[in-house]
């Protein structure tokens, strides 16, 4: 974002006045670490339900036209069914 679309007025005065920060501790702050203290969650929000159904929809768990399908996996335990004597 650019330093224009910053309200710098109202963030300074959320950051003084509602977390009493002094002015030279506002200013050492980064955008991230400010934002992490203001209560916004840092980073990219995690997937929602509604996002993983949208991708299933267009990418689903099929092989491409004229591929062969993959082997089903071995079931569970078989892997360890050989090691039990």
């Amino acid at each position: 974002m650019s330093a224009a679309g910053l309200d710098w007025a109202g963030l300074m005065r959320v950051g003084i006045r509602g977390l009493g920060l002094r002015p030279w501790e506002f200013w050492r702050l980064t955008p991230a670490e400010l934002a992490l203290m203001l209560g916004e969650a840092a980073g990219t929000p995690p997937l929602s339900r509604a996002r993983l159904d949208e991708l299933a929809a267009k990418w689903p768990d099929r092989p491409a036209p004229g591929a062969e399908a993959p082997a089903e996996p071995p079931a569970m335990g078989a892997e360890t069914a050989d090691l039990k004597g």
